[in-house]
């Protein structure tokens, strides 16, 4: 994709993360954790950033793909949910739905009328091996998955699934590493203990996304 077709992608990046912070305050559950109107001066300018970063990402990863609008469109409903489970551990059911509701009808769409509807059986498989591999974590004993991450890993596993096997893989693999590097970091820096509760799903969506970058 040429410099020039990534300018309108980026605005609207920057665009959509400016509601990502109030949409994210409706979703939260315990408003006393989530930053007031008055103290959201920095998710106000970080958001659109973050969110415009992301859609550049997407686009020069995925070029032509007849999916791309399938991928900004789901990146948009993650960041949402980045930001609730980062403000209160929680990834809100209706908003979980809604990305799989996009993910599942776009790249159903996309593949007829691309014509290229082999790719969808991928996508599915990729859902079914990203949900049941997280099922089996979370019933682990002494496992912290929710099954809001199992919920969100199995959305998360159609556009991966999308783009093939080593795509898929690196989607499973990178957000544990990213996360498993972010709790190392705290515990070393004593701002949490071995039993507090962090969130996943940022985790989860920054390496799906690696994971389309690399593929």
């Amino acid at each position: 994709m040429s410099a020039v077709a990534l300018v309108p992608v980026a605005l609207l990046g920057v665009l959509v993360g400016f509601a990502v912070p109030p949409l994210a305050g409706r979703f939260a559950t315990r408003p006393a954790h989530f930053p007031a109107p008055s103290r959201r001066g920095r998710w106000v300018w970080l958001s659109p950033a973050v969110t415009g970063v992301v859609f550049v990402g997407l686009a020069v990863a995925l070029g032509d793909d007849p999916a791309l609008p399938v991928f900004l469109a789901v990146a948009s409903v993650g960041l949402v949910l980045a930001v609730v489970d980062l403000a209160c551990l929680r990834l809100p059911d209706p908003l979980v739905l809604a990305a799989a509701l996009l993910a599942l009808g776009g790249l159903s769409g996309a593949a007829l009328l691309a014509g290229v509807p082999g790719r969808l059986p991928g996508a599915l498989a990729g859902a079914a091996v990203a949900g049941g591999t997280h099922v089996l974590l979370a019933l682990l004993p002494g496992s912290r998955l929710g099954f809001g991450d199992v919920k969100l890993v199995a959305v998360l596993g159609l556009p991966l699934g999308w783009l093939g096997r080593d795509a898929l893989l690196a989607g499973l693999l990178l957000p544990h590493l990213l996360h498993g590097g972010v709790v190392l970091g705290l515990l070393a820096a004593r701002r949490v203990r071995r039993d507090t509760l962090l969130p996943l799903g940022p985790a989860l969506l920054a390496g799906s996304w690696l994971a389309v970058l690399l593929a």
